[in-house]
């Protein structure tokens, strides 16, 4: 990966994300865990750069830091259209749509969360969204099960929650993904 991330991280030092409680540890960290499992993955740039954003937003589960809507021109500046819209887009879906989506295919619409309007994708843009997506839970899902269910999901594991939309996540996308999909749940077993 070519990309120097440290402008990036900086600036998510900057706005705070390094004191945000987040999965047993801090949301810097988690971002950063995110860009560097991308990029071992093989992902390019933008789709590592959105796995570095995807919560700035803050999202549907996770509101404890939340960049405002008007500073989305300073990211775009910072990470790139591409990269922005799919943090944008990963911040603000609404799961549901989101997880019917993949599990019955298009079109490619989901819904806003925030404004109820529909955001239609295409097909890459799904596939990205998807991989950042997937790559964010998988990400969380082992120190969580370490330290029981900071999620507050009321399962008995966490491993639970969205299961059939993040398999048929993995499965879409296959390859590395699917393989780190499989790694993370096989721990079933052994727990």
């Amino acid at each position: 990966m070519s990309r120097e991330i440290q402008p990036l991280v900086d600036f998510l030092v900057e706005i705070g994300t390094s004191d945000v409680p987040h999965t047993h540890d801090v949301l810097l960290r988690h971002l950063v865990a995110v860009y560097r499992d991308l990029e071992s993955w093989g992902c390019d740039e933008a789709v590592c750069a959105a796995g570095l954003f995807h919560s700035i937003y803050g999202t549907e589960r996770f509101r404890d830091f939340a960049l405002p809507l008007d500073r989305r021109c300073d990211v775009r500046e910072l990470v790139g259209v591409r990269a922005e819209r799919l943090a944008y887009l990963n911040c603000v879906m609404d799961r549901a749509s989101f997880d019917a989506l993949i599990e019955t295919g298009g079109p490619y619409r989901i819904a806003d969360r925030i404004t109820g309007d529909e955001i239609e994708l295409v097909s890459q843009e799904l596939d990205d969204l998807c991989t950042v997506h997937l790559c964010d839970w998988l990400e969380q899902v082992p120190r969580a099960l370490e330290h029981g269910d900071p999620f507050d999901l009321g399962l008995d594991d966490v491993r639970d929650y969205r299961r059939s939309a993040y398999r048929a996540m993995a499965e879409r996308l296959g390859g590395v993904p699917l393989d780190a999909y499989d790694r993370v749940f096989v721990m079933r077993a052994a727990s």
